[in-house]
């Protein structure tokens, strides 16, 4: 079973997207940003989806030195832990960035500090927590392996796409991983492409997804690129089970 991610739907209101999904799947992770973005739980009680939520990430960093910034941040990520907590999802969150080379070291112990915080914020709500690799974006953490101890004790959401613009997803394979975001691209631009429309070799992905035992969630631009998406997935696990 794959989930499906609403960034496919952005341009609908959040009610309309979940409206369209539910025939295709019964699990659904929020983009919770501009029209789904989550005030509250009540846009996600109309449906019984097996919810996971995006957490906002615009505007927010959790590395920031700004303490005001990181503090508002953590902020933003605790208010959707507890509306995730009312619907029983798991929360993906980015893990910030520093603007000048010169402020890695400080933008590193305050996001070890963000980690904390937000830790036992989600211990207290009884709620999962991933922190996502991020793509070819300059000063992000988490843009390689290298990077994987900061997160050690909490879960990892490999983004594969992410990944392949990095050229480091054979490395982030290996690594457990506690969920995943599907979408394709050919190395060079984050096109969030339906999966065999770029370079990755979802075989390998859904070696990995298999071994992980959880739900995948397609994250593509196009309501067309996940129904693609779905269909090319699911030859390659027909593939796999006739070997």
């Amino acid at each position: 079973m794959f989930g499906i991610s609403t960034y496919c739907l952005h341009r609908e209101p959040l009610s309309r997207a979940l409206d369209t999904l539910a025939p295709m799947t019964d699990c659904v992770e929020v983009m919770d940003e501009g029209l789904h973005y989550l005030a509250s739980a009540e846009p996600l009680e109309s449906h019984t989806f097996r919810y996971f939520i995006h957490a906002p990430s615009r505007g927010v960093n959790i590395a920031s030195v700004l303490e005001p910034i990181r503090r508002a941040s953590v902020e933003v990520l605790t208010q959707t832990f507890a509306i995730a907590a009312e619907v029983g999802a798991d929360v993906v969150i980015h893990p910030g960035y520093y603007a000048w080379i010169e402020e890695q070291a400080r933008a590193t112990e305050r996001f070890r500090q963000s980690l904390e915080e937000l830790t036992a914020a989600a211990d207290d709500l009884s709620v999962t927590f991933f922190v996502e690799n991020m793509g070819n974006w300059e000063y992000f953490f988490l843009r390689s392996c290298d990077d994987l101890p900061l997160i050690d004790g909490i879960g990892f959401a490999l983004d594969v796409g992410h990944a392949n613009l990095n050229g480091c997803l054979d490395c982030f394979l290996a690594h457990p991983t506690a969920h995943f975001h599907l979408h394709d691209n050919d190395g060079t631009e984050d096109t969030h492409s339906p999966v065999g429309a770029g370079t990755i070799d979802f075989s390998t992905v859904m070696d990995a997804v298999r071994r992980s035992r959880v739900t995948p969630i397609i994250e593509v631009e196009t309501l067309d690129g996940v129904t693609a998406s779905i269909t090319a997935l699911a030859a390659i696990d027909a593939a796999a089970e006739g070997e």
